[in-house]
Parts: structure tokens; C-alpha cells; sequence
């Protein structure tokens, strides 16, 4: 069992933005579920039909109890339950840098999802960046609250290495949300710096 994902407290913070993208009587798939929240609002205000794969055994006790449909599973194994374009949404929220293998990850959300949301913490931040460039050490904050021997997150990525990545590979990416503490960025800020003031960022993108 792959440990990594299955520790990311803390992290899930874009629970009622990804619900206001999802449309009502969608099926939802969401891929490290964590403890079912953000599946639970999703058929409570969407009534969304869902399923959830989590690899933490307490967290699956907890989303069960909470009446959810949830597989204990590895997502870095693939998704080879599903059928291609079996699902309306794929959900992949703050787990994407910690999978093992986050290429062949969304490359199965793809294939079994015609939308998919995937979120993660912008790395070139500048709050990043700073701490990196006078502390000298692996930066810490809310975001990323942990220390360098015991983090989950194994595969650090920013803004503009998941554009490079979509755009190599032929992804679609339909939507683009950032944000910072947790608040929506405006239209204000010019492309160029939004990497730069960018905490975390959603996507929704699809082949």
C-alpha cells in the first residue's frame, strides 16, 4: 500500500469551489477522498451520484460512515474498474503531488473521466520562493505545514509546469482558477504574475 497520499492533512481547502463547478446529477468520482467531505457536499448540494478511492483504512471507516461508496485503493495502480468516459468528473483535489507516479495518474482520469478537476499548491509562490531563497531550508506554511523527512509531497510542481505538461501531451484545459488563503484571485492580476502570487490553483481539463 503506497503511503504517501494517505497523509495530507490539512490540505483540502477547495471543497465549495469545486463544488459550484460541478453540475446537479453529475457522476463524480473522487480520487483520494480523504475522509468523504468534499463527496458528501457534493451529493448533498449537486446530487451528484458518486464514489470515492481512498487508500487510508480510518478514512474509509469514516466516509462509510457517512454513507458513501468508497473503494480502499492505490490510485498510482491505475483505474482499471472503470470504463472509458464512465464518469462526468474525475476529482483529484490537493493530492496530485503526492501520488508516485502523477503522469500516469492523470493520464487514467482522462481515460475514465470527460472532465477532470485536479488541484494542488502552486510551488513557485512567492511566500515559497522567499522562504527558500533566506531560510535555506524546505519552505513550511499552511499549505505545506510539514517537514522535509516526513512530507507526502514527492512531486513538487508550479503553475507553469502543469501548463507545459497539458500542452506536451494535447490536454485540454478548460478552466483555470487560482487563489491565495483560500480566496479566489480577480481578473486583475496580469497572467505573467499569476504563478508568482498564486497559492494553490484548480484546473478542470479534458483530452
Amino acid at each position: 500500500m503506497n503511503k504517501p497520499y494517505s497523509d495530507s492533512k490539512g490540505l483540502h481547502l477547495n471543497y465549495s469551489l469545486i463544488t459550484e463547478m460541478i453540475n446537479n446529477g453529475a457522476s463524480v468520482l473522487d480520487l483520494g477522498c480523504g475522509d468523504g467531505t468534499l463527496l458528501k457536499n457534493l451529493i448533498n448540494k449537486k446530487n451528484v451520484k458518486g464514489k470515492g478511492i481512498e487508500i487510508n483504512q480510518d478514512n474509509v471507516i469514516k466516509s462509510i460512515q457517512k454513507g458513501l461508496s468508497i473503494i480502499q485503493g492505490d490510485i498510482d495502480a491505475g483505474l482499471k474498474d472503470f470504463a472509458d468516459k464512465e464518469w462526468d468528473y474525475v476529482i483529484l483535489n490537493q493530492t496530485l503531488q503526492s501520488t508516485e507516479k502523477p503522469d500516469y495518474v492523470i493520464d487514467e482520469m482522462l481515460r475514465v473521466g470527460k472532465k477532470v478537476v485536479v488541484s494542488f499548491p502552486n510551488f513557485a509562490y512567492w511566500k515559497v520562493r522567499f522562504y527558500l531563497f533566506f531560510n535555506g531550508k524546505m519552505p513550511k506554511s499552511k499549505m505545506l505545514p510539514f517537514e522535509w523527512f516526513d512530507t507526502p509531497n514527492i512531486h513538487l510542481l508550479t503553475i507553469n509546469d502543469f501548463y507545459e505538461f497539458c500542452h506536451k501531451r494535447d490536454i485540454k484545459i478548460e478552466q483555470t482558477i487560482t487563489m491565495t488563503r483560500g480566496k479566489r484571485h480577480k481578473s486583475v492580476l496580469k497572467k505573467w504574475w499569476v504563478p508568482f502570487f498564486a497559492e494553490e490553483v484548480i484546473f478542470v481539463i479534458s483530452r
